[in-house]
């Protein structure tokens, strides 16, 4: 879900010529979810192999991460790891709502409506254990670092960013300017357009988001800025306090110096004390690794073939990826002279 920050957060087009070489954290998670939505056949179901293996999610991989690593990008892949006890409510009701998606999912699929079978398809999208394994198993394969947060992935990737050993946080999600994120970066696709339930399209372009601005721009500070979530809603409290939105949140928290005072306001189902502590103190993996290595061209093929990938795609994946890699020997080599 995340925190509903988009009408406050400035934002800035980036070109994929200015992350060149840049490093970037990416909420594995995240980017698993929008596979399994989105890479399906017609009739709703995800992709499979002959042993009707879900690859729906090593399809997605397969064809955006060697893409943008050819675009110049470091990435290392940040995997969710125990929720917080604060957030397994919201983890309930989010199963509850798949569970319901996917009975309309099969009433859709009696009646052939297939605009309703694509809305509860993603509705319905869960990923497990070995879908993460598999996926961790693929990027590891292309030398890419994989980390295990202790709990939320968008704090651990602050946190690296914090650190200054990445760049960016890649996110689709606010949450990460929560976690004290310095740098942002969302829409991190090849593609330009994204298509709407509506069946329309939008364009879309990555964007760079620093919390400092944002702060500046808000005139608030970085503990004002966890209060505010909470007001609007947060994965520990999705619903936040009925009728307040960005802006008013945004207003309040500046009439109310103190959080108790502005709290005082307000008969709440939640602690705001144990999510504001949440923010400022998740846990995180401070002893990691970051190594980008060569692509293990036979992990790769022995992955994507055992799945039933196409020959002849998986040859001219590590081709491209060899020739990429020899490329960018040359050009360090070049630096010396």
């Amino acid at each position: 879900m995340g925190v509903n920050l988009s009408s406050l957060v400035p934002k800035h087009e980036i070109t994929f010529e200015e992350l060149n070489n840049k490093k970037i954290a990416v909420d594995a998670s995240q980017m698993l979810y929008q596979f399994l939505s989105s890479i399906r056949q017609q009739d709703g179901t995800p992709l499979m192999d002959s042993q009707s293996r879900v690859t729906s999610h090593l399809v997605g991989l397969s064809s955006r991460i060697p893409n943008l690593m050819m675009k110049g990008l470091k990435l290392c892949f940040v995997f969710d790891g125990i929720p917080p006890k604060l957030k397994q409510g919201e983890l309930a009701n989010r199963q509850e709502r798949k569970s319901i998606a996917s009975e309309k999912l099969k009433e859709a699929k009696d009646k052939e409506d297939y605009e309703a079978i694509m809305r509860y398809t993603k509705q319905s999208v869960r990923v497990y254990q070995e879908m993460i394994d598999e996926s961790k198993q693929f990027l590891s394969s292309l030398g890419l670092p994989i980390i295990q947060a202790p709990s939320e992935a968008e704090a651990q990737a602050a946190h690296l960013a914090e650190k200054k050993d990445v760049d960016f946080v890649a996110s689709s999600d606010y949450d990460s300017l929560l976690f004290k994120a310095p740098y942002m970066v969302r829409n991190l696709t090849l593609s330009s357009r994204r298509k709407l339930p509506s069946g329309g399209y939008i364009n879309i372009t990555p964007e760079s988001i620093s919390l400092k601005e944002t702060l500046d721009a808000l005139d608030i500070t970085q503990d004002q800025l966890i209060l505010l979530a909470i007001l609007i809603g947060t994965d520990f409290n999705p619903s936040g306090i009925k009728g307040i939105g960005p802006q008013k949140a945004l207003k309040l928290v500046k009439e109310n110096k103190s959080p108790e005072t502005l709290f005082s306001k307000f008969e709440t189902e939640f602690n705001w004390k144990e999510i504001f502590n949440l923010f400022k103190k998740m846990p995180v993996e401070k002893h990691y690794r970051l190594e980008w290595k060569k692509p293990d061209k036979d992990k790769i093929r022995e992955l994507l073939l055992s799945h039933d990938f196409n020959e002849e795609r998986v040859h001219s994946l590590i081709e491209k990826l060899t020739q990429h890699n020899k490329a960018k020997a040359q050009a360090d080599l070049n630096k010396w002279f």
